[in-house]
Formats: C-alpha cells, structure tokens, sequence
C-alpha cells in the first residue's frame, strides 16, 4: 500500500482495555483467594478460578526399549502413559497436559452455615449472620487431557449469598468460611470501587459520537432463580481515574424472563434484561458504569480510536489463518512454519466430483466430501492448488470462504479514502493495494489458480479426513485432494473476481484486467452448463444472478445485464428478502442498487433499494424485541455456524451506505454489543480483546502445539438447545466442572470455553471473522469521517 497514515502495528492488542476488573486474583490453583461483590442489594457473590492446565507439547520421540504403542497411539513407558504418537515415523511425541487444581464440595457450598458475615460498624452484623438462601454455578475453563481417557478442567465457581438485609455502604464486613476451605475475606462495602459481574459493557467501548451507548444489568443464580432489579434503580457513570460521577440515568426493563425475544417462543435469558441508554454522553476519557447499591462494571473506553484498534486485531485473524505462508515477526508474535505449499513437497490430487455435490458444498448429491473427494480421485496433480484461508480444525479451503473476500471489498470501497491509508501490517502492505484489498485478494487467488482452462472453477482444496490427532497443517499426513470444477463454484467466483476487478481499476489496472478476464471466463463456462441443468438448486440460481450483477456494473455489458434482469426477484416492487430462499438475493440487491449505467432499469434499482433498506427496517425491529440488543431473524435459530459470536449487520451496513440514516447506524452498534463482551458473561467472542476471551477455542494447530490461540479469532458463541443424547458425550468430559448442566443454562450464558465442545467454540472465516471484521471495520470508517 502506498500511505501509512495510520499505522496501528505498535498497538499493544493483547490486552486493550488494561484494568484490575477481573474477579480473580492471580494466585495458586490449589490455593485461591475469592473475590466478592454485589449482585444485588442484597445478594452477595463469590467468586474464584480454580485450577491451572500447563499443556503438553510436541517434542521429539526418543524411543526406549521397554515403550510399547497401543493401536491408538499412546505411548506407554514402566506402565505409565507418557505421550501421544504423532506422526507415522514416529519421529514426534506429544506430551500429555497437566493439571494442578483442588475441588469445593458441592454439599458445602449449599450449606448457609459455611458462610458467616460480620461487622464491627454494621450493628445487623455484628455478632456474625448467616445467608438465608445459597445458590451457585460453575464453568469450566479449558480441558486438559491427563491421560488416554481422562480429562481435567479449571473451574469458574459464582457462588449467591442471599444475604436476610442489605449491607450498609461503607461499613466493612468480614465473611468467614466454615472447615477453612476458602481463605477469609475482608471488605469494605463500597459499590463505586467493587467490579460486579451482574453489569455488562462492551469491552471495546465507544466512539465520541457513537449514536448509541449502552450497558445491561442482568443476574441468572442457576435453574429458575432470576433476578429482578427495581426500575426505580440509578445508574452512573463514573470516570475510572478520578471516581467522580460524570453522568446520571435510569435502568430499563428491555425484556422479562417470561417474554419471547423471537417466534421461535424463546427467552434466551431466563432472568430480566435491563438497559443503561448513556447514548448523550459524548465525553472522551476511561469510565464505568455504576449501578446503585451493587458494584461498577469494568473501566471501558471512549475515545476516537475505539472501532478501529477492534478491526486490527480482528481482521488479521484473517492473517492468522493464512495456508501456504509462514507466519513470523514482524507481521504477527503468533508464529507457525508454512504449510500446504507445493515448495515444501506437498502434492494436491484431483478428484472430478464437484463441492455441490457433497455435504460440504449443496449437498445435491448426497454424498460426504471425504468419500467423494476418495472415489473420484485421480492421478493428475495440481501444484497451482495453494494458499487461501483455513477453518478452526480442518484444512479446507472451499468456495465459500470467498464470502470472506466479497465483504472486504464491499468494506474497501465504502470509504475508499479511509482503506486506503490503514495499514493491517501484513506482508503486502509495500505494495500498490490497499492492505484490506490485499487480504481479500489471498483468499481469492487461490480459486483464480484453480481455475480450468476452460474456465471452470473448482470448488476448493480439501484433505481426506479431519486432522489426525495432534497433527499439525505443516504435519498433514492425509492425502490433499481438489473438487472438480462446478457451475456454482464457478458462478460464486466468477461474482466475487468480477467485484475485485471493478474495485482494482482504481489502483492497478492490469491486474483488473486479469481478475476481469477471469471472472468472465468463469461465467461463460458456468453459463454453457446452466444449459444442461435439469432443475437448478435456488442457491446456484442465486450466485448466477449475483455474478450476472457483478459483471454488469463492471463492464456495463448486455448479456449479463439481460440475464440479472431475467432472474431477479426485484421485477416485483414489495419483495421481502428475507420471506423465503428464493427472494434472498441481498446482495445482488446491493450491488445493482449502488450501478449507475445509463442502461439500468431504474424501476427494478428502485424495488431492489427498497426490498434492501426494508430488510433493514424489519432488522431494527428485531434488535428492539432481543434483551441484549442482538440481531437475527426471529424464526432462525441460535444454531451450530450461526449464533451470537459474532454481530448479524450485514444489512444494516449496507441500508446505511444507500441512504445515511443515523438509525441504521445506531442499530448497528447496538446488534454488536453482545458480541463485544456485553453478554451476561462478561466474554468478548474474538480472542485477543478485552478481559475476558476465549481461551481453548478450536484451532487444530493451536490444540496441536499446545500454544494460545491467536488474536482475531471470533468463535461461533452460544448455542440454544444442544440435543442432550447427542452432546452429553462432551458434557461428560468435564461433568464434574459445571453446574448445572449445560443444556439448563440460558443461551446467552451456554458458552463453555471448551474446545471440545464444537458449536461454540468453532469458527470459519467467513462465518464469524469477517462479518465481525466488516462490522467494526466499517465502523471504524464513519466515525474517521467525523473526527
């Protein structure tokens, strides 16, 4: 890129927010200190981490006489378990992991008696007063393998005394715990400096002129016990430096635990939702949320660079998940070697069965991507076939992580001026493109590399199976196999090189021309099996309008244009995008709403607008009807690859571009709240931010090494409803480490940071990393207009 206005790389993003919020000390896994704090006038938390996991590693194998290596890898030494056996030269052991921790007794921390509270200044207290009532839940926090069939887990315990009378502020208190199994604590009742996990505030925090500034107010004790908070109850904000009260507000109810937040008749929160609206509060500077009677949130920021040190960190987990590169300073601290590259010794097969024919692409064929890739397996090798993005635990690089390279540069030509000076410090970033361009081109040359002479594309790289366990991507044993070509690979392609074409003519005209070259070529085969089809899938009818879209703005052609006019759903003015799969056409929506040729058909731009900026309206009407503000149609569910990790704003961005209403604006912040830490469990789903992130999400290679995940990784988040029969498998891995059970804890606190359990904790980059980097990426972009 050719400016360096604003170069972020020396921002310090492990820890943006820096602050003594967190509930817990840092101290011995065996011997922990508890934190206490208020979750109500009268209900006083404790809480504690216990345990610590050191993991294992991959070492060399040094092999001993008397080691014996059962058929599934384990190695066994004097009768003890000593490691894992990677590789099949047995060249690499990996170490078991290690767990130092102690349990509490689940029948003490019921019992009331165990818990004494006293005062010298409190008259009530003086003589010592038990709870009337104790409830509690507990969290585990990673898993370690100790041995073949044996798993240990940190917990998070959150034990509720109902306390029989509220305590007085600033009188201190002492409370003692029976048999010494805790270490006693002493505090002085203040809520203006006691953190309170009942309070939830975006860990990123805000811009100056951020149309909406919230926080929430919600506390579930465990199975049926909510709690309800006075509507009378004040709220502050506090400068975090100086303590003083800087602005005044009421809570708001915004959803009782007995109201549905969709028509799928679900509350996601078993407990009242209450909002803190501070949206008139413009002041730079660090604050907090203080909340009469209870406690402070933790310090967040407001200040102009909010939205953008966000988008670094989570667009380069775009980085992050590079294949075909080494990853090394100075572009990252996370480092691995290169993997899947051809310079290496990597051989790629092709296989002729096309993606939309398995379970991982349209599933037309009803057959699973591993067997079919096996069956139709050739000879032939492709040494183009290399680069792109990976996944959480695979080694796949299909067609839809295009998705990834559309939204990048839908967000670069957003504000053009803005992208084009950010650097994303990556190891294009001397050149001519914007870095944000750059990212969006590596997961798209792949594909470019892959297409036939013909002009087909195919649908992507995929290994034999999932990962061997603890195998590595720069370890993989399987064979590496490439779809065929296909008309709906070749369709979503032949969109997404034509939009990188029309983007690149404003920066390097030759290489538009080979993108444009390209994606026409892509379209004109896919078009000559268009003419075979017997019955097109919905879905491939919709990438060849939008590829039909594409290719028009781009080269203002009639054939592409006759053929976007001759499929879209907008001939009809009143079209609801999202009434049924064959109006969703969003995007093409988007593309030909923004086309200004002489030659368009004003009549169907208008009804696409309107269908586009309508979706839009009924997402605002969504956000309002959800506790937490988040967003997603009410009759989808919370599911595995589509839940609350990362922000639903798509439309909203794009209803914001067309027509700069500040309510879209608004509404798009609002629907990232959630994602960005204001959850009840006080967790921002993208690793590398804030206080609290998830620490075991699923990254083979993470799992592998035994390292920490890197930054920018945004995991799906919680699941509702996780069949019982189905992941009680899992849950048993660490049923000794949660209360309750994981399916009776309300969704929006059913993120369990094991990664083991895959529907929270697993992530694909076009699922979770960009919509979240385009979110705040764009963001990012319109507040900069404005400072």
């Amino acid at each position: 890129m050719i400016g360096f206005a604003l170069v972020l790389s020396s921002y310090n993003f492990s820890n943006v927010l820096s602050s003594e919020w967190f509930l817990l000390k840092k101290n011995s896994p065996t011997n922990p200190t508890p934190h206490v704090y208020l979750v109500s006038p009268n209900v006083l938390a404790v809480g504690l981490e216990i345990g610590k996991i050191t993991k294992g590693k991959p070492v060399t194998y040094k092999s001993e006489p008397v080691d014996i290596i059962n058929d599934r890898g384990w190695i066994l030494r004097n009768r003890e378990i000593v490691g894992y056996l990677v590789d099949e030269h047995k060249s690499i052991m990996r170490t078991l992991d290690k767990y130092e921790g102690k349990e509490i007794d689940k029948q003490w921390i019921t019992e009331p008696n165990n818990y004494q509270i006293t005062s010298s200044t409190d008259e009530f207290y003086r003589s010592g007063i038990h709870p009337k009532q104790v409830f509690y839940k507990i969290k585990p926090i990673g898993l370690a393998q100790v041995k073949p069939n044996e798993f240990e887990s940190p917990k998070r315990y959150t034990i509720y005394l109902k306390l029989p009378q509220e305590l007085t502020e600033n009188s201190s208190y002492s409370l003692r715990f029976q048999g010494n199994v805790l270490e006693n604590i002493t505090f002085t009742y203040d809520p203006s400096r006691m953190p309170s996990e009942a309070i939830h505030v975006s860990q990123l925090g805000f811009h100056p002129n951020d149309p909406s500034k919230v926080g929430f107010l919600s506390t579930w004790m465990g199975v049926n016990q909510p709690i309800d908070y006075s509507p009378n109850t004040s709220f502050w904000l506090i400068d975090s430096q100086t303590r003083k009260k800087v602005y005044q507000g009421k809570i708001q109810l915004t959803k009782s635990k007995n109201q549905w937040e969709d028509n799928r008749r679900r509350n996601y929160n078993q407990t009242n939702v209450y909002l803190m609206d501070f949206s008139d509060f413009n002041r730079k500077g660090s604050y907090q949320i203080l909340v009469e009677g209870i406690g402070t949130s933790q310090p967040f920021p407001i200040e102009e660079k909010t939205w953008e040190k966000a988008f670094y960190v989570s667009v380069r987990g775009l980085y992050h998940q590079r294949s075909g590169i080494a990853l090394t300073k100075p572009y990252t601290t996370y480092e691995q070697p290169r993997s899947f590259h051809p310079e290496d010794g990597v051989e790629v097969y092709q296989s002729t069965i096309p993606l939309m024919d398995t379970n991982m692409g349209l599933n037309l064929g009803k057959i699973k991507a591993f067997e079919g890739l096996q069956a139709t397996r050739t000879d032939q090798t492709v040494p183009e076939a290399w680069g792109g993005w990976f996944d959480a635990a695979d080694w796949d690089r299909r067609i839809q992580h295009l998705q990834v390279s559309r939204y990048l540069l839908e967000l670069a030509r957003s504000n053009t001026n803005y992208f084009a000076e950010l650097s994303l410090n990556l190891p294009e970033s001397n050149n001519l493109l914007p870095d944000i361009i750059d990212e969006a081109l590596w997961g798209l040359d792949v594909f470019r590399r892959l297409q036939t002479p013909e002009g087909g594309i195919r649908g992507g790289i995929e290994s034999a199976s999932h990962p061997k366990k603890y195998e590595a991507s720069w370890q993989e044993s399987h064979a590496i196999m490439v779809y065929g070509p296909g008309i709906w690979s070749s369709y979503i392609y032949a969109g997404v090189a034509a939009r990188a074409a029309y983007i690149l003519e404003d920066y390097e005209l030759k290489l538009s021309k080979i993108y444009a070259l390209s994606a026409e070529k892509a379209m004109i085969w896919a078009e000559q099996q268009w003419l075979t089809m017997n019955g097109p899938a919905v879905e491939i009818e919709r990438e060849r309008n939008l590829a039909a879209a594409e290719l028009y703005r781009l080269t203002e052609s009639p054939k592409w244009h006759e053929i976007f006019l001759d499929t879209t759903v907008f001939k009809k003015p009143n079209v609801k995008i999202y009434q049924s799969k064959k109006t969703q056409q969003e995007d093409a929506a988007f593309v030909y709403a923004q086309t200004r040729h002489p030659s368009i058909d004003r009549q169907i731009q208008d009804n696409a607008r309107y269908a586009l900026i309508e979706f839009a309206e009924a997402q605002l009407s969504w956000i309002d009807n959800t506790g937490f503000k988040w967003q997603k149609h009410p009759h989808a569910p919370l599911r595995w690859g589509s839940s609350l990790g990362s922000p639903d704003t798509i439309t909203l961005m794009r209803a914001h571009q067309l027509t700069g209403n500040p309510r879209f604006w608004q509404g798009i912040i609002l629907a990232t709240q959630f994602s960005a830490g204001a959850n009840p469990d006080n967790l921002i789903y993208t690793t590398g931010l804030g206080q609290r992130s998830p620490q075991d999400p699923l990254i083979a290679n993470t799992i592998a090494t035994g390292n920490n995940p890197p930054p920018g990784i945004t995991v799906y988040g919680p699941f509702d409803r996780p069949k019982p029969k189905y992941w009680d498998r899992v849950f048993n891995l660490f049923a000794d480490s949660v209360h309750p059970w994981p399916t009776d804890w309300p969704t929006t606190e059913g993120y369990f940071d094991v990664f083991r359990y895959i529907p929270v904790t697993e992530y694909t980059v076009h699922q979770t990393i960009a919509p979240t980097a385009y979110t705040w990426g764009y963001l990012a972009s319109i507040t900069d207009r404005l400072n």
